[in-house]
Order: structure tokens, then C-alpha cells, then sequence
């Protein structure tokens, strides 16, 4: 079995990341990553802070109809930001509902007493959402909102939210959240943010990296680190307020954490050979990532209050990309151990010294196809979502498998599709795939019925994880 293979500098890594194996022979599971990655040599011209313009490119046949009318304004001059059309952007990028277009709309109401439901009744509509926006002293914009069953006639929702102008975007992600969440009765994730990396040609020598995070819908982008060496695997903190991941620097891996309030770097881990794909602990008390020591690559875990490092698994095959389940008492992990990569699960515990140990032996979870990598829990615990190979097909797209019922489920299908990661509600899966001239983000609904894609105005995207919701 080969204990490693070169260097791989770009940053697309179907198997998270194994970027800095050296001194041997190239493993049969390590050549297809590095077929997959060649659409990334020529990684080019993606600017840092663009926003990320998001293109419907399927949608859902049964979505249900919504209207939300613009909200009324008591106050001078113009909103920071048109509030009724974010929350309905939010509503249509669900795939869970069509909202009706402003210029069909018959009435504009913003009180109860001024909604006529046999309007909205004739336009198909199943409910309307209004509102009103005031602004008090302080500078805080208040609005009043109401949702409404229009074929019950009721209102069904009524509600106040407050904050600055600065705010006002997050405000109205806040809206869809509990307008999403009362119809449907699933949590919105709205108020979420997703993390990606971006990179920009600048010689053949040369690409500069950089790590940015934006809302879910792709605006209000920010770039938190840059670099001239390769950025990866990013991971957020389970409060959404740092990030973990790898960065090179002197051309030598490193896992690093990221506060996001204060911009300070914390080294957590830069041991010779392997430090890759950070994964926090459900608690955000630990990281569990891979190391090798210049051997075998294997699962680690370190206790970020102790500084304690327990190591998980010890075999003579690569065992990588570890994913917490969200009880903390189990990590998912990639193994070539079988003879090519599978998903695993391993139960781990805490003894009496305070490190982390792995309880019994890893089961193996996948067996659909040639390769299945890259994995992640969906926040029940009850499903997987992974990059995966079937048996003579040629590219990698993303499957789910559920694991009561061991159905396994392709959902997309389109070139070198990389890097999923589940929204906090479990409704929808964001992966890279690589567009026709630029890498790029793809969003697709759990039963695959909606696809949104999401390239960057000027170029390659990668690595994308979404965060859980933000307060």
C-alpha cells in the first residue's frame, strides 16, 4: 500500500485536501484524485470579495405560490435595502415556493385591514406576507410583519423585528427564517452563512488565495485570510463565529483557527507530514483532522482546551476527512482499506485521561459504486452526503445515502463535482463543480428537484461549507 504521493497545489482535492503526501509510489485511489483535479491547473481570474450571483437551473413543478408585497415605509428618503424582495429571493432559492412577481401584483397592502384575500384568492395565491418598516430614534428600523393563509382567510404569523440599517439584510434573512419555518414547519436557513475559497491567476508561477464567507443567498461577501500558498478545507465552529483550516506557509501545511470578530490566527497543529481537514466537534471543543507524521495518514483529535492529541484509528491504509455526527459520539471518516475509498464510522469515547479513544472498529457504511469520499453528516444524524464514482462512470458527482434505509441516491450529475456540505436544516446540499470556464458552487435540494449554481463575477469558486444559522 503507498503511504503517499506528490504535492497536488491546487485546490480542488476531491478527497479533502491530501495535498502534501511525499517520498513514494502514487496509491490506485490517489491517481483518480489527481485525473480529477487536472480541470483545476489552469485555475484562473477569481477576485476575492465578489458577490456570488446565483442562476436557477432547475426548479420545483409543485413549488407553493406566495405572495409578498412590498412593505410599507413610514420614514424620509429610501430603505438600506429593498426587505420584501430579499425575503422573496429567499423564498424562490428554497425551491419551496414561487413567489409572485412585484409587477403582478394587485394590491400593495402593509396592514391587516388593507388585505382584500379574494384578490389574492384569483391569483392562485396560498399566502402573503406584509409589512412595515418604521424608524425610531437611534437609527433602528423596526418592522412589523404579518403572514396570512389566504384560503383560510387568517393570519397565521405576526411579528416584530428591530435593528440597525447595517442589519437590515440579516433582518430580513431573519423573516424568510420564521415565514419559511411556520408553513413549513422545518426550520429556515436563511440567516446561515456559506465559507468558500477563491484564487486569482497572476503568472504561471503565481495564484493568490483567498478565503471568504457571505450570506446563503451570495451577498455581502468577506474576504477573512489571503495567501500566496494554497487555502483548504475550511470548517466552521459550531457558533459560526470562527473558522478552522488549512493554509501553507514556507510551502509546509498547517491547521489553523480563525476568529472572525477579531481577524486573530491561532496554529493549532503543523506537524511534519500531513495536517489536513479540520472537523469540529458538535461542542466546539475539539478538532478531529488527519495527520500522518511523515507515515500513514490517520484520524486524530485534539482537545483545543487541553491541547490534547489522542489518536483514533492506526492502520496501514489512509484514513481521512473525518465528520463529526452530531451526537459527538461517532466520526465518519474516508478509508481505502477495503481497496478503494469508502465512507466509515467509528464510536469513540473519553477515558479517564482526559483523551479521546475509538470504541470497537470501524464499520464501513458505503459500498454503491467505485469510490465514495468526502463525506458529511446531515444535522439528524440519520443521513450521509458524499462525492462518489459509480462503476464505470467518469466523473464525480454527489450522492446521499440514508442509514435506516440504506437507499442510496445520486442527485446531481454534471462534471468533477467536489466538496458538499449540508445547510443547517438539511433541506439543501452546496458542492463545487466545475462550470464551462470557471469553477463554480452548485446548490441542490435533498430529493434533487432544485439546482441552483453560483459562480463568482470573476471566477473560480471552491471549498464551499455553510454554517450553522447566525444569530
Amino acid at each position: 500500500m503507498s503511504r503517499s504521493i506528490s504535492r497536488i497545489t491546487s485546490p480542488r482535492n476531491t478527497t479533502g485536501e491530501m495535498a502534501v503526501f511525499s517520498q513514494g509510489r502514487i496509491s490506485a485511489w490517489f491517481t483518480m484524485l489527481l485525473l480529477a483535479v487536472l480541470c483545476w491547473s489552469s485555475m484562473a481570474r477569481a477576485a476575492g470579495s465578489e458577490e456570488l450571483v446565483i442562476r436557477i437551473t432547475q426548479g420545483n413543478d409543485r413549488a407553493v405560490p406566495v405572495a409578498i408585497a412590498p412593505f410599507g415605509w413610514k420614514g424620509r428618503g429610501l430603505l438600506p435595502e429593498d426587505m420584501s424582495g430579499i425575503v422573496a429571493n429567499d423564498l424562490r432559492l428554497s425551491g419551496m415556493f414561487d413567489p409572485l412577481a412585484k409587477n403582478k401584483l394587485l394590491s400593495f397592502p402593509s396592514r391587516e385591514d388593507e388585505v382584500v384575500f379574494g384578490d389574492w384568492r384569483k391569483q392562485g395565491v396560498n399566502y402573503l406576507l406584509i409589512g412595515e418598516v418604521s424608524l425610531e430614534p437611534g437609527n433602528v428600523y423596526r418592522v412589523n410583519f404579518q403572514l396570512f393563509d389566504v384560503l383560510r382567510q387568517r393570519s397565521i404569523l405576526q411579528s416584530t423585528i428591530a435593528g440597525s440599517g447595517a442589519q437590515f439584510r440579516g433582518m430580513a434573512h431573519r423573516i424568510s427564517d420564521r415565514v419559511f419555518e411556520k408553513i413549513t414547519g422545518i426550520p429556515g436557513a436563511f440567516s446561515s452563512r456559506i465559507l468558500y475559497v477563491t484564487a486569482q491567476r497572476q503568472s504561471e508561477q503565481r495564484t493568490d488565495y483567498q478565503l471568504n464567507y457571505a450570506d446563503a443567498d451570495g451577498f455581502r461577501p468577506q474576504t477573512i485570510f489571503r495567501s500566496k500558498e494554497a487555502i483548504l478545507s475550511p470548517s466552521w465552529s459550531p457558533d459560526g463565529t470562527k473558522v478552522a483550516y488549512v493554509a501553507y506557509e514556507n510551502k509546509r501545511p498547517g491547521i489553523y483557527i480563525q476568529d472572525l470578530r477579531t481577524g486573530k490566527r491561532q496554529l493549532v497543529s503543523k506537524e511534519k507530514g500531513i495536517n489536513s481537514s479540520p472537523s469540529w466537534s458538535p461542542d466546539g471543543t475539539k478538532l478531529a483532522y488527519m495527520l500522518s507524521f511523515g507515515d500513514n495518514p490517520n484520524i486524530f483529535v485534539r482537545d483545543l482546551r487541553t491541547n490534547k492529541l489522542s489518536q483514533l484509528t492506526r492502520h496501514f491504509a489512509i484514513d481521512a476527512e473525518p465528520s463529526w455526527f452530531p451526537d459527538g459520539k461517532s466520526i465518519l471518516f474516508t478509508s481505502n482499506r477495503g481497496g478503494s475509498a469508502q465512507l466509515y464510522k467509528l464510536n469513540i469515547k473519553a477515558s479517564s485521561d482526559g483523551s479521546v479513544v475509538a470504541e470497537g472498529k470501524p464499520e464501513r457504511l458505503t459500498y454503491e459504486g467505485r469510490f465514495n469520499a468526502r463525506g458529511k453528516v446531515f444535522p439528524d444524524g440519520k443521513s450521509l452526503v458524499m462525492v462518489h464514482k459509480g462503476k464505470g462512470a467518469a466523473d464525480f458527482n454527489i450522492a446521499v445515502l440514508d442509514l435506516d434505509t440504506k437507499r442510496f441516491r445520486k442527485l446531481t450529475s454534471t462534471r468533477l463535482e467536489d466538496s458538499p456540505s449540508v445547510s443547517p436544516n438539511g433541506r439543501m446540499l452546496i458542492y463545487a463543480t466545475q462550470g464551462r470556464e470557471h469553477g463554480e458552487l452548485g446548490i441542490v435540494s435533498v430529493d434533487g428537484s432544485v439546482q441552483l449554481k453560483l459562480p463568482s463575477a470573476a471566477g473560480d469558486v471552491r471549498e464551499p461549507v455553510w454554517s450553522p444559522v447566525i444569530q
